[in-house]
């Protein structure tokens, strides 16, 4: 027997409003022996008109559904717009003879790209930009609200200056399908030149001396497989392939080394890698491979003279799975390499920024970001401290070849963004801005730590918690809890600040990550336990903390909500079907809920590219029974007591594709629960464009949050 939420009446009196149901054309999946009755593929048409029909009577019924929430969505929409300092300017970054820097004007939905001339060439001291002050010499470069201008999506996939400053190339999407135009302005007259390269991939950029532009394309299952060199001044039909990968398994892409010396191509599955160089001089020479791939060998290189030698240092993982740094001649890449900082497990080695008097290395320790000064000379790493328990730093933009400054950005769940210039030479750390919060934020008023939660198999997974001090400390006495997830791709949750969540803190909500298998927070062990053949860690890790949080009284199952996007999203769908009674709630934005029907189509986008994170179900009938197991859409069971469940996805979505929660929303409500589906007509797998767009779209997500928690 199922039971099925009934929807509380709307003020007013009015009619319940009635959920949508599609109709059930049965289409049968046969693979390995298995057949699956799937009644709602035929979702998957976006071209049906009965398929829009679907989409739009989906939004018609959310809105109606919580449309008691639309005073609630106001006032959070209203705070976030009140915290946040709508005209402002970015930190200004050297490059060439000029500071670059962003401007926004309150109002406008997008950022403008501007500079202004350096005062000296020994003028290394960032300008200190006021708003409300004209910028001496300033030049507007790209404003992004004039390129949006009659279309209802828009984002930028490249924006580059060349070293002289002389020329400008940015691309942008106007879909959200991430198939970009790349457009060259001349920045001496201010006119666009007449090249113009339609459906090329993110990441384009213009080689050093402004003669050329370098780009990718990808094939028609979304995959960058070819990297190209376009000539100005010439028509595109005329361009050079210099590279291509057949290999589906693989993607491509390309960038010039800090260096200006190469250009390196980058070809890339889950597990391998390959980098050819290219001779920045002689761009229509032929690439050399550096390492040829082997499968389960990473590595990625950076260039830089040490004592005069042409030298690549090498980040890789053969043997050495946290990855170990060497170098090796430019000219003899494969010569033995010489160790620099050797492999320590558990001391995760993310990248290398080279320049010409050092290094910087990124890394992870303890489940933290780090950065570290590599001395070309002796080898040694010299760790920048930082006091606080939680924390996420990186480096910033620093485009310059000798700078006697290195950028970083930093923050935590408590801390505002914040931009430091690190003086190499003196350790000196130079507070360049942190970000605006208005209304009399206190970071004192909030608390941050990390639990540790026992997994079934007594793994200890790290937990994040911040929260408001007035309330309490977690713990005291149950509290509501927003609790999210993601666990997949090495890709790993830092502690970071967000305005928009201040507004659950101050009701007295505690945010909580759960940083589950398959991210990268605790090494690359971390992710390869929660990845393939043991995907199921990361959905039970996310159980198991919040079963914990439970018993440590943090939280009651009646006051938990859960959150995850994409990959999160499978997790969201998981843990519904696994542990729907420890949530009241969960969010799922563009969730990856149907991934075994996704994954077995190699037509697709990135069908082949995943089948190195998630197996080969279409060749391994042992892969497909393991993805069968936990697929949330074909896991859906009648009966269970589903917590309310709202799906947010978009119609251009490339990389999940809308059908796949168009199809579990449907499943759910044939199995009684209460799912609500909001569609984007007009975005991609990011969501909506423009920030005042993603204030309002934020607004509407925690307003249905914080409607679960009995806090609207």
């Amino acid at each position: 027997m199922t039971t099925e939420t009934t929807p509380e009446p709307p003020a007013g009196g009015e009619a319940v409003p009635q959920p949508p149901r599609p109709e059930r054309r049965h289409v049968v999946r046969r693979h390995h022996g298995d057949a699956f009755v799937d009644p709602y593929e035929w979702l998957r048409d976006a071209d049906d008109p009965a398929v829009l029909a679907h989409l739009e009577a989906e939004n018609a019924y959310t809105a109606a559904r919580t449309s008691h929430l639309a005073g609630l969505r106001e006032r959070l929409f209203a705070e976030i717009k009140d915290r946040t300092l709508e005209t402002d300017l970015s930190v200004p970054t050297r490059h060439g003879g000029w500071w670059y820097y962003g401007r926004t004007v309150e109002g406008s939905q997008y950022p403008i790209q501007c500079r202004s001339p350096l005062a000296s060439p020994t003028d290394w001291t960032p300008p200190v930009l006021d708003p409300d002050v004209a910028v001496p010499g300033e030049v507007v470069l790209l404003d992004a609200n004039a390129e949006a201008d009659g279309h209802d999506f828009f984002a930028l996939g490249s924006f580059d200056v060349t070293p002289d400053g002389t020329r400008m190339l940015y691309a942008a999407d106007t879909v959200g399908d991430e198939r970009y135009t790349v457009r060259i302005r001349d920045l001496a007259t201010g006119t666009t030149l007449p090249d113009e390269i339609p459906g090329t991939f993110a990441g384009a950029t213009l080689s050093p001396d402004g003669r050329f532009v370098v780009y990718t394309t990808v094939d028609e299952a979304w995959r960058p497989d070819t990297v190209w060199l376009h000539e100005l001044g010439t028509s595109p039909d005329a361009d050079t392939r210099l590279f291509h990968e057949s290999d589906e398994r693989f993607w491509v892409g390309a960038s010039f080394t800090r260096s200006e010396r190469y250009l390196v191509i980058e070809v890339g599955s889950s597990v391998t890698s390959e980098e050819w160089l290219v001779d920045a001089a002689d761009l229509r020479g032929a690439p050399r491979v550096v390492w040829p791939r082997r499968d389960g060998v990473e590595y990625s290189l950076s260039h830089a003279e040490v004592d005069g030698a042409d030298t690549l240092f090498v980040l890789h993982n053969d043997g050495a799975r946290d990855f170990e740094l060497v170098r090796v001649p430019t000219a003899a890449p494969q010569d033995p390499p010489q160790v620099v900082v050797p492999h320590v497990p558990g001391v995760r080695l993310l990248g290398l920024t080279t320049f010409r008097d050092g290094g910087a290395l990124e890394y992870r320790r303890d489940g933290l970001t780090r950065v570290g000064i590599l001395t070309y000379a002796s080898g040694s790493v010299y760790e920048i401290p930082f006091a606080d328990p939680l924390y996420t730093v990186g480096l910033g933009d620093n485009p310059e070849w000798a700078p006697p400054l290195l950028r970083l950005g930093y923050g935590s769940f408590v801390t505002p963004g914040t931009v430091y210039d690190y003086e190499v030479g003196t350790g000196a750390l130079l507070l360049r801005k942190q970000q605006p919060v208005l209304g009399g934020y206190d970071p004192a008023d909030y608390g941050e730590r990390r639990l540790w939660a026992a997994a079934a198999d007594g793994t200890q997974i790290p937990v994040s918690l911040v929260w408001k001090r007035s309330f309490g400390d977690p713990g005291d006495a149950p509290r509501p809890v927003h609790l999210y997830g993601y666990g997949a791709y090495e890709a790993s949750t830092d502690p970071s600040f967000s305005i928009a969540r201040l507004s659950e803190l101050d009701r007295g909500v505690v945010f909580a990550v759960a940083h589950v298998r398959g991210g990268g927070e605790m090494g690359r062990e971390w992710y390869e336990d929660g990845k393939l053949d043991h995907k199921r860690n990361s959905f039970t890790d996310f159980v198991d903390v919040a079963r914990h949080l439970v018993a440590q009284r943090v939280t009651t199952p009646d006051r938990l909500v859960a959150e995850g996007g994409s990959a999160g999203g499978l997790l969201m769908g998981a843990v519904a079907n696994l542990a729907p009674e420890l949530f009241a709630g969960v969010l799922a934005a563009v969730p990856f809920v149907d991934p075994l029907t996704s994954i077995l189509d190699p037509t697709l986008p990135l069908t082949v590219i995943e089948w190195d994170e998630w197996g080969d179900p279409l060749h391994d009938p042992a892969a497909y029974a393991y993805m069968k197991s936990y697929a949330p859409y074909e896991n859906v069971r009648d009966g269970l007591a589903y917590p309310r469940i709202l799906a947010v996805t978009s119609l251009h979505d490339t990389r999940v594709l809308y059908v796949e929660p168009a199809k579990w929303v449907a499943r759910l409500r044939d199995a009684g629960a209460d799912a609500l589906l909001k569609c984007e007509m007009a975005a991609g797998h990011g969501g909506v464009s423009g920030r005042y767009n993603a204030w309002r779209e934020r607004a509407y997500e925690l307003s249905w949050l914080l409607d679960v928690l009995g806090l609207s």
